[in-house]
């Protein structure tokens, strides 16, 4: 295990992520907010930790292994989602305990959307513009970031890659080399959030919205400048660009780059996660609109179909903003957007979940095992459009789904035994599992009410379902450690 290399990422990567808290600070002088002085505090104790990290190994040029780049990735998830909370913990303004500092700041990082604040709308401008940014620098992956500037350092950037890419399918590149992968992926992200931003400011919003909010849809996030979240604007055209942004962001971002290398659709039109994708999202808006319509819970058809809509592509691609309270709904909808954020969107997408591929692989390996008592010699491969998946991909969706089962179980009695009742306990668990952030019970309005102990437990949570659990099981396992 080569951990003085991996000591000396954490280092340089602390020591960039401080250069994070300089946008706050120009936002902070621009509104006039006296938030500045927080952010400068920041920004310096992660150079003082950062430079203690990476100057007693920085001569250490060992290249890493698959083994080192699990520890990598876990220990820069916690380690910056610490170093994150430190403008929340030193301000007067938010007045955040630690628990709550620590909580906000990961789920910012990891896209999940959960808070514990009550009064967004009160908060200083630089505290709104750093929140969104949280969310948008965790999107693509700050690991995926790092691995466009290591190569540079002479640090090898693939065993980071593969621990960090979201999906079950981790050993195919866009480009040949691993950091054209990742700035071929940070261009793409970035154009899709400078044109969010455009359409949101052109559609009404002002610019700190606009730019906001442009970074928690492209990143799939949920934060909001606004307690009332999207609809705060009360705009059918604002809703509209957020929902297009939202279904393409939960998209695989390969699609989007092999599209626009090759100027051609049909990457969209051949790829059977993405058809799966599509008819999800559609008949959970044809459920949910006609549920609403017929619960008369807003006024006619078109009031249905517009809150049932958003709402459906909010949840279902984990995003997590909101136009109405969903946890008050009628009937089964609310347990029915809380599943379909358990299927969440694409593989190599900014979404959470357990993606839209896994589902569709447990499915027809079901259907398989049912064809096989019926005809037990039979051979019957699983496809995924005009393509076998290899048996291999099948067993590890598999272990997958049986670790998040595993893992939702045993978060799920943990938090009841803080006196949680089972709903918000539930509901919590799996939010924060799919990186989704509205819950149902106590913590459908946030978070703020929920016990430490019980926060601690969903700040892993969340982290885990970031990084796909393995990433993470993966350290605790014996098999892991021995030479």
């Amino acid at each position: 295990m080569q951990f003085a290399a991996i000591q000396r990422i954490v280092g340089i990567l602390m020591l960039l992520s401080s250069l994070t808290m300089l946008p706050p600070v120009l936002v902070s002088l621009l509104y006039d907010d006296n938030s500045w002085s927080v952010f400068v505090e920041g920004s310096l104790t992660l150079i003082v930790l950062g430079a203690l990290c990476w100057y007693p190994v920085r001569n250490s040029r060992h290249e890493l292994r698959i083994r080192d780049g699990f520890i990598v990735v876990v220990a820069c998830w916690l380690v910056l989602g610490l170093c994150s909370a430190v403008p929340f913990y030193l301000s007067n303004v938010v007045d955040m305990s630690l628990t709550d500092s620590v909580f906000e700041s990961i789920s910012g990082l990891t896209t999940t959307g959960a808070t514990v604040l009550t009064a967004i709308d009160t908060l200083p401008e630089g505290f709104l513009y750093y929140r969104q940014q949280l969310q948008w620098l965790g999107g693509m992956g700050i690991i995926v970031l790092a691995v466009a500037i290591l190569p540079m350092l002479r640090i090898g950037g693939m065993q980071l890659y593969r621990a960090e890419t979201p999906g079950p399918m981790k050993d195919s590149k866009l480009t040949p080399r691993i950091a054209e992968t990742a700035k071929a992926l940070w261009y793409l992200y970035l154009a899709l959030t400078v044109v969010c931003a455009l359409a949101y400011w052109m559609a009404g919003m002002s610019g700190l919205d606009a730019v906001g909010h442009a970074f928690s849809t492209v990143a799939i996030g949920g934060f909001s400048t606004h307690d009332a979240s999207i609809g705060y604007f009360d705009s059918p055209v604002i809703e509209s660009i957020c929902m297009v942004f939202m279904v393409l962001s939960g998209m695989n971002f390969a699609l989007h780059f092999v599209a626009w290398r090759r100027a051609t659709i049909n990457p969209y039109l051949n790829d059977p996660e993405l058809k799966a994708y599509i008819m999800i999202l559609a008949a959970g808006i044809l459920l949910c609109t006609a549920a609403l319509f017929m619960s008369q819970t807003y006024d006619g058809l078109l009031e249905s179909l517009r809150y049932g809509m958003f709402q459906v592509v909010s949840i279902a691609t984990t995003t997590g903003f909101g136009t109405d309270s969903f946890y008050l709904w009628p009937s089964f909808l609310p347990l029915m957007l809380l599943l379909l954020s358990c299927i969440g969107a694409c593989a190599g997408s900014t979404g959470g979940g357990m993606k839209v591929v896994r589902i569709q692989l447990l499915f027809k390996q079901g259907m398989r095992e049912i064809t096989r008592l019926v005809h037990p010699n039979s051979v019957v491969p699983v496809k995924l459009g005009q393509r076998s998946a290899p048996e291999k991909v099948i067993q590890a969706v598999w272990g997958f789904f049986s670790l998040y089962v595993f893992c939702f179980m045993i978060m799920s009695l943990l938090l009841t035994a803080f006196g949680l009742d089972l709903v918000t306990a539930v509901s919590a668990v799996l939010s924060c599992l799919n990186n989704l952030g509205p819950a149902l019970g106590e913590a459908g309005p946030h978070y703020a009410n929920l016990p430490d102990p019980a926060k601690w437990v969903l700040s892993l949570a969340m982290i885990m379902g970031r990084l796909e659990l393995f990433t993470i099981l993966v350290l605790l396992s014996p098999v892991f450690w021995r030479n």
